[in-house]
């Protein structure tokens, strides 16, 4: 006796039915942002086929400056650039209202990179200085550009070295990013800027701000390869951070709370 079709079709279905609910039940976890339609390869290793930019550093005696330093860790340590800092007596930071928090430092060996540390701090940064760079992908810098309130937003362009000439030679992996924004205003040079932290999109730090190349339309940060080791340690894992979501229609806003927070702050000499 040959059974009818829809009988057929019937068991069939709901043997399927038995089998998909007998199995493991995962959800996956949500996807991420989709990427920025501008970024492209992961960012390669060191080579020495890296683009070459030279710098001559005066011998001249240390003259006072102002820059940029931002909060890694809630006890009293913050990140600058070296040449910032380097052969000042008493840097320290300002907070507002004419006062500023004088700041002890730790010079990186081989890097433009400095830690100031004070007695306690605000809130610390998310660091991210391992994870894959892409070509394309987006900073932002927060800071004190001419020694006042801005920020500037760019694209990666790849990897390059800086050659130190004059005092403190050397030769230093760096990254180089596009200008393509800034704090409506804000002309000219971007000095003052030197020390901010380079934001990626989740609002962590990838980089330190170093330099300009205002011909090229360039700014210059660390390599993950020197600020892995220059920093090595001084964030704890279990560290409390918070980062927030940065776009090109919020950045000035994320730049004006992290300076009120003084997550980001105006670093000066007191002293020379």
């Amino acid at each position: 006796m040959r059974l009818p079709d829809w009988l057929i079709y019937t068991l069939v279905a709901l043997a399927v039915l038995g089998a998909s609910l007998s199995r493991e039940r995962a959800a996956a976890p949500p996807a991420p942002p989709p990427p920025d339609e501008l970024e492209g390869a992961l960012l390669g290793p060191v080579t020495p086929f890296d683009p070459t930019v030279i710098v001559d550093a005066p011998d001249t005696p240390f003259q006072p400056s102002s820059g940029t330093a931002f909060s890694i860790a809630s006890d009293g340590r913050w990140l600058t650039a070296r040449h910032v800092v380097e052969g000042c007596r008493q840097p320290a930071l300002v907070v507002g209202g004419g006062r500023a928090i004088a700041a002890d430092v730790r010079l990186a060996p081989r890097a433009d990179i400095a830690l100031l540390i004070t007695q306690g701090g605000p809130p610390a940064l998310p660091v991210a200085a391992s994870i894959p760079l892409r070509e394309g992908q987006r900073g932002f810098h927060p800071g004190y550009p001419q020694g006042r309130p801005g920020e500037v937003t760019t694209r990666l362009l790849g990897r390059e070295t800086l050659k130190v000439r004059g005092r403190g030679a050397r030769d230093e992996p760096v990254l180089a990013w596009a200008e393509v924004g800034r704090t409506e205003g804000l002309r000219g040079t971007l000095g003052g800027l030197s020390g901010a932290p380079t934001l990626d999109r989740q609002g962590r730090m990838v980089a330190i701000t170093l330099a300009e190349a205002p011909r090229r339309g360039r700014v210059y940060t660390t390599a993950p390869d020197t600020l892995v080791l220059a920093i090595r340690g001084e964030q704890r894992p279990d560290e409390p951070v918070t980062g927030r979501a940065v776009t090109i229609d919020n950045y000035g806003l994320v730049a004006d709370d992290l300076r009120r927070e003084l997550r980001v702050a105006q670093v000066v000499c007191l002293s020379t």
